[in-house]
């Protein structure tokens, strides 16, 4: 994926693991089938029922996971995260998951979402005597469960789940105990399986197929999952009836090979780019999709179009993370060294790039000067999703709104500024019907579409992302 250079970057990805005498190496496999969703830090604290133990830091799953670290996580239960830095910026001391010691007992936690009252809940915990180890979002919960004046543990954590606001899937981990929490909307994935007679929970079931269990259930909003020696037991801590999943997780950040709420990842984006071709009906020789995440579209695309699909676009897997700086002029040469267009397929043509999203447009130009290169006649860009106008508050990387091209530009001027033949965007409508919802977008966050968010955001969460940052 484009994502690092596109400016579109998911926040994390989580795995757990209850009863298997493999725990970490199940979760080794978890967290690297769950890569994609972070590549810049990752960890596994193991429990062996006495005590916790961590191994993280800064890099891909086979880069912080040796033989030898692996070798030091010895237990039957498991969770692990992978990274990708957005709420608190980078830094080891915010690798997840983040472990916490005291005289009652350890309590490690992972976390996918971002909570848009973080900052409100700091400033009460910090001036109630709290001293946060790190600038994570993600650390707010430890803070109030361990405040929380009730006796029992699921009592503290449902009673500190409460208090937030906004998106998060929690894997919490203490030295009997595994418990999963989903948000009270839904807004990211979080699924539940078993292996044998273990459990395992990821924010993909891609991760299930790897490691061969099996499929049980997605966890509910609202919903707190308890797992111990007693068995499985399901409680609620909120009963909302706006569930919202992210919309962004069927067109861009789940593997295609997922299903999420049901719905699986590939048949979505298919479907995406079918409508498409019907929204969009052009007059091309080839139809290619921006690799990976848009290649499903383009199939959709072109299956319904009756033009051949061709790699017009090749991506390069062997270009190191540290080639790609958060700097304009290395966004765009690093588009240049993880794609090149495939002459031979498009000299000559009228090409239909398919992509799933334009952030900043950048990319996207960068892109059509690629295929014009190579000799394309010309180049229509066609996007598998709605302009993208508004910040995300749940997780995701979106920029500022200073940032997104579609927040204050026409369809026709950024095809203008990408050097485009011509532009289309899939409808609103369009994405829903591909995702099964044939009347509004009820069950679907599309705040970043539609700028509707399905939770209030505060005022310190809303400067940041409206002001240049």
């Amino acid at each position: 994926m484009l994502a690092e250079i596109k400016g579109l970057n998911e926040e994390c990805g989580v795995f757990g693991v209850w009863g298997h005498k493999d725990a970490s190496q199940l979760t080794y496999y978890g967290l690297h089938a769950l890569q994609h969703r972070g590549q810049e830090g990752t960890g596994i604290v193991v429990s062996d029922g006495k005590s916790l133990k961590c191994v993280k830091g800064e890099g891909l799953v086979t880069e912080i996971f040796t033989a030898d670290r692996m070798a030091e996580l010895i237990g039957t239960t498991a969770i692990g995260h992978v990274r990708y830095a957005t709420a608190g910026g980078g830094g080891y001391e915010n690798v997840q998951p983040l472990l916490f010691r005291s005289q009652s007992g350890s309590l490690a936690l992972a976390h996918n979402g971002n909570l848009v009252n973080a900052n409100s809940l700091k400033h009460q915990l910090e001036a109630q005597g709290s001293i946060f180890q790190t600038s994570s979002d993600s650390e707010v919960l430890a803070h109030l469960i361990r405040r929380s004046g009730f006796s029992n543990m699921s009592d503290k954590v449902k009673n500190a789940l409460s208090m937030l606001k906004g998106a998060y899937a929690y894997l919490i981990l203490t030295e009997n105990e595994l418990m999963v929490a989903l948000d009270p909307h839904g807004l990211r994935p979080l699924s539940l399986g078993c292996l044998g007679d273990a459990y395992v929970v990821a924010s993909e079931t891609c991760a299930f197929d790897v490691i061969g269990a099996e499929y049980i259930r997605d966890i509910l909003p609202g919903e707190l999952l308890i797992i111990n020696e007693k068995g499985l037991t399901s409680e609620r801590f909120s009963h909302s009836s706006t569930k919202a999943i992210c919309t962004m997780e069927y067109v861009y950040f789940s593997r295609p090979d997922s299903n999420i709420q049901g719905i699986n990842v590939h048949t979505a984006r298919k479907n995406m780019g079918k409508i498409l071709a019907l929204e969009a009906p052009i007059d091309a020789d080839v139809v290619t999709g921006v690799p990976d995440s848009s290649i499903s579209a383009a199939i959709g695309y072109a299956e319904e179009a009756g033009i051949p699909y061709e790699m017009g676009l090749i991506k390069n897997k062997y270009v190191g993370r540290t080639f790609i700086q958060p700097s304009q002029s290395l966004r765009e040469q690093g588009v240049k060294m993880k794609l090149s267009a495939v002459r031979g397929v498009v000299e000559g043509k009228r090409v239909i790039m398919v992509d799933d999203s334009i952030v900043r447009g950048t990319t996207s130009k960068r892109i059509v000067n690629l295929l014009k290169e190579a000799g394309a006649t010309e180049v229509h860009v066609v996007i598998s999703s709605p302009p993208i106008k508004n910040p995300c508050f749940y997780g995701i990387d979106t920029s500022t709104k200073e940032e997104l091209i579609a927040s204050d530009k026409s369809v026709e001027e950024i095809r203008q500024i990408i050097g485009a033949d011509s532009l289309t965007f899939l409808s609103l409508e369009g994405m829903m019907k591909a995702l099964g919802q044939t009347e509004g977008t009820q069950g679907f966050c599309t705040g970043c579409f539609t700028g509707d968010y399905p939770t209030e955001i505060y005022s310190d969460t809303l400067q940041y992302y409206y002001q240049k940052g």
